[in-house]
């Protein structure tokens, strides 16, 4: 394991002092645990106290941001989110290896997977910890911590991208991981004990997928520093990065949560030009013309790529002239895999209450964050509104379906066709309805008698329907 100190060091010195220096700028700092109040106010004070716009113009996607807070208030806090003593409990609640838990270990420069077979038990964990130096990885912990969920939740909500994190804790003297970089923009929260980090220039800026680099190639660190409890590491996607616990530290615990995973422009556009070439080609007769005979045999195809471009010219005049641009597959994958809202553990399960929505009834909606209203290209003259999933509803077994599986890839992928249907249509109205639905979403209350619909009994039916889902309550 490389030795730290030297000149790796005196990066970190900067780092730290650029931190506290952003300290003394930031005057109006937030408060130093999360604020749930909104989305933005839930990344402002995860980010704390640099400001989401200097964040974002100076860090996001460009380079690494070390928070150094030294706040024993957020240390705690971040103690909360996960700890090793939190283990023996889960590990009674049926634990599997590979699908909840990895143990790993970086041995020259390779990663060694040290799993056994089956489900989890908590005294081989921690004899795997204790004497072979292993690494515990655990999956997607807001299935478990309400705290994660509620953070994730809201960041899925401030990002409109899926959320997902990882729990790393490593003993003394050890290293999980191998160097690599990731597909994700990464935030690592320091929950307990210090963790020593390196990061290295990127071999592949803003990567599309994991990948493990070996030393020789990755150079000298570009920054070297310790993560303490309470501190906060951003880098982008690409950025190599390895991290081991020092010696005398009894172990180091911390939480990587991650976003932006295929949600770049080219992911988009592979998504959303198919349908931006059906619509126009209904109105352009230049796309319905037929491509040239034996056009899939040619070797040279030179004719046909100026053609090519001159229809791509004209998909991108149309597109500077349209309103909507639908997405087919991203946003179906966002809505169905997301966090449900965090009501709380020992809430009730969510059901209409209240005065029932007339015609002089005023009313807001509920749930804003979650409510997506969508135009979709194979539903001719309608229009959706999500529904808030069943699992939102409430504690208990029933309240947990939706967040035990989030982000593990296992029981969406075979949901039935009539479930996705349902999850991604939602509440169906003719396309008449779009207006009324977007005006009732863009304002902060609404008068049912003032919704751009044509009759009173198509704004009560639509206040009703919204209603009886929980979309909405009078005022």
């Amino acid at each position: 394991m490389p030795k730290k100190g030297g000149k790796h060091a005196e990066v970190g010195n900067e780092m730290q002092t650029q931190c506290k220096r952003a300290k003394v700028e930031e005057a109006a700092c937030s408060p130093s645990v999360m604020n749930f109040e909104s989305p933005d106010s839930l990344f402002s004070s995860l980010i704390s106290p640099v400001k989401p716009e200097l964040f974002f113009r100076e860090y996001w996607e460009q380079k690494p941001l070390l928070v150094q807070r030294n706040d024993p208030l957020q240390a705690a806090y971040y103690q909360s989110l996960f700890q090793l003593s939190d283990l023996k409990e889960l590990c009674s609640q049926g634990l599997y290896y590979g699908r909840d838990i990895n143990i790993c270990r970086c041995l020259n420069g390779k990663k060694k997977v040290l799993n056994k077979e089956g489900k989890v038990n908590y005294m081989q964990l921690k004899k795997d910890f204790d004497q072979k130096k292993a690494t515990i990885q655990f999956h997607q912990p807001q299935r478990f911590k309400e705290e994660l969920w509620k953070i994730q939740e809201k960041l899925e909500c401030y990002f409109g991208s899926l959320v997902g994190s990882n729990v790393y804790i490593t003993p003394q003297g050890s290293q999980g991981l191998p160097p690599h970089y990731d597909d994700v923009e990464v935030f690592i929260l320091q929950l307990e004990g210090e963790k020593h980090w390196r990061l290295y220039k990127p071999t592949v800026h803003l990567a599309r997928e994991y990948n493990v680099e070996p030393e020789d190639r990755i150079g000298s660190p570009t920054h070297e520093f310790i993560l303490k409890p309470g501190d906060l590491l951003y880098f982008p996607r690409g950025t190599i990065h390895q991290a081991d616990t020092p010696l005398g530290i009894s172990c180091s615990t911390h939480v990587t949560i991650s976003t932006y995973q295929n949600n770049s422009w080219g992911d988009f556009l592979l998504d959303a030009i198919p349908g931006l070439v059906f619509d126009t080609a209904k109105e352009d007769v230049a796309l319905r013309t037929s491509i040239p005979r034996q056009l899939l045999m040619q070797v040279d195809v030179a004719d046909s790529t100026k053609k090519l471009s001159s229809l791509l010219r004209r998909l991108a005049d149309r597109l500077e002239n349209t309103r909507d641009l639908r997405s087919a597959d991203m946003k179906k994958d966002f809505i169905m895999n997301r966090l449900p809202p965090c009501l709380g553990c020992d809430a009730d399960a969510l059901t209409p209450g209240g005065k029932l929505p007339k015609i002089d009834s005023r009313i807001r909606l509920q749930f804003r964050d979650h409510t997506v209203i969508t135009v979709e290209p194979e539903q001719q003259n309608s229009v959706s509104i999500m529904k808030l999933p069943s699992y939102a509803c409430g504690g208990g077994t029933g309240g947990r379906v939706g967040r035990e599986t989030h982000m593990m890839g296992t029981e969406n992928d075979t949901a039935s066709e009539e479930d996705t249907a349902q999850q991604t249509h939602g509440l169906r109205f003719p396309l008449s309805y779009l207006d009324a639905l977007k005006q009732i979403w863009s304002s902060s209350t609404v008068n049912v008698k003032e919704l751009n619909l044509i009759s009173d009994e198509e704004k009560e039916n639509l206040a009703l329907s919204l209603w009886t889902e929980c979309l909405i309550e009078v005022i």
